[in-house]
């Protein structure tokens, strides 16, 4: 998508050569295993005493820049790259570190990406982007992705290319706010309801919805009875609800008629199953404004399940159906690692 023009705006200086010369970029150290960074910075001019480490480092030539009004420095493109990729709720520095440019978030909540227009921006010439998955949870400052240009000089005609493309898509990264859902909760189980085991499900959910900044309003512990649970649903439909959550009752069988209740309730649209494990017997659903999630009791024994993948979606103001479900099912097995470390990991992150 862009030229092929090779760029020589450079003037060769050796080592010896180039005491007192501003570096035309940043000089890059590598300590295996232990360090990657900057030894000198751009505009750092060169003195004698540097000129050791700098043969150390395996540098033993310098360019001095002479370019041209048709070309760009790494540090002033990849600014641009930056904001034309950059929507609501993504900041970056105005500080490039080796050509470079980490955009963080600027808030906590879900991050986005336009990830068909990502892979066609990284199509262009001597521009490059790489970034988290789209639908991740982050929190304030939390690295999103990173740019650059390939080239250390790039032709104003290849970066006006890219630029345009990226505003044209706009916006390529962005991040949603959570907003404070107010959610209502019924526990279903005959065990529960009789006082046979105690209830471990309101502390899942009440600590997994708080974390995100959502309140329960309300629990209500029932038994495994259709007509029940769809009244106490149509009751929370009456009061200013977000978002109802049932936990139980959600698999095959004869007693597991949470599902049927829901359906009794006058919900407008419901989505049962999910191409993820753990959570395959999950139900969402939608009645005007409010949400409800069925959440099987696999959500008892594991620490990460669908309910992780899908809660915050919904806290930022999405509504997924039948295809999302569907399209989480690249990804949507989590390993159940000894150590839990989502969201750091893949589990959920394809959809």
């Amino acid at each position: 998508m862009g030229d092929n023009k090779i760029l020589l705006p450079f003037e060769t200086l050796t080592v010896d050569q180039a005491v007192g010369t501003p570096l035309a970029h940043d000089m890059t150290q590598i300590v295996p295993g232990k360090y990657k960074g900057p030894a000198f910075k751009k505009g750092h001019k060169i003195t004698s005493g540097d000129v050791c480490q700098l043969m150390r480092m395996g540098k033993n030539n310098f360019y001095v820049l002479d370019l041209a009004d048709d070309q760009v420095h790494e540090d002033d493109a990849v600014l641009e790259l930056a904001s034309a990729l950059s929507g609501p709720g993504v900041t970056f520095s105005g500080s490039p570190g080796e050509g470079k440019l980490e955009l963080n978030a600027a808030y906590p909540g879900l991050f986005k990406v336009n990830i068909q227009a990502l892979e066609e921006f990284n199509m262009f010439q001597d521009v490059m982007c790489a970034s988290i998955h789209t639908n991740t949870r982050v929190k304030q400052h939390q690295s999103l992705a990173a740019t650059r240009t390939i080239p250390l000089v790039i032709h104003k005609d290849t970066l006006d290319k890219a630029l345009d493309f990226a505003r044209q898509q706009y916006p390529v990264f962005s991040v949603k706010l959570f907003h404070p859902l107010k959610i209502r909760l019924i526990i279903t189980g005959e065990e529960v309801y009789k006082g046979l085991i105690k209830d471990q499900f309101q502390a899942i959910v009440e600590q997994k919805t708080t974390a995100l900044g959502a309140t329960v309003e309300e629990t209500v512990i029932l038994p495994d009875n259709r007509e029940m649970i769809s009244r106490q649903i149509r009751r929370y439909l009456e009061k200013d609800t977000d978002l109802i959550i049932t936990t139980g009752g959600m698999s095959v069988d004869p007693d597991d008629v949470t599902k049927d209740g829901i359906v009794d309730s006058g919900f407008q649209e419901i989505h049962y199953s999910a191409a993820v494990l753990p959570g395959a017997m999950f139900l969402l659903g939608y009645h005007k404004n409010t949400a409800i999630m069925g959440l099987p009791a696999c959500g008892l024994y594991h620490k990460t399940t669908i309910f992780d993948l899908i809660l915050p979606r919904l806290m930022a103001g999405e509504r997924p159906g039948a295809r999302d479900l569907a399209r989480l099912s690249h990804g949507g097995l989590c390993l159940n690692c000894k150590t839990c470390r989502f969201p750091a990991c893949s589990f959920g992150k394809a959809g």
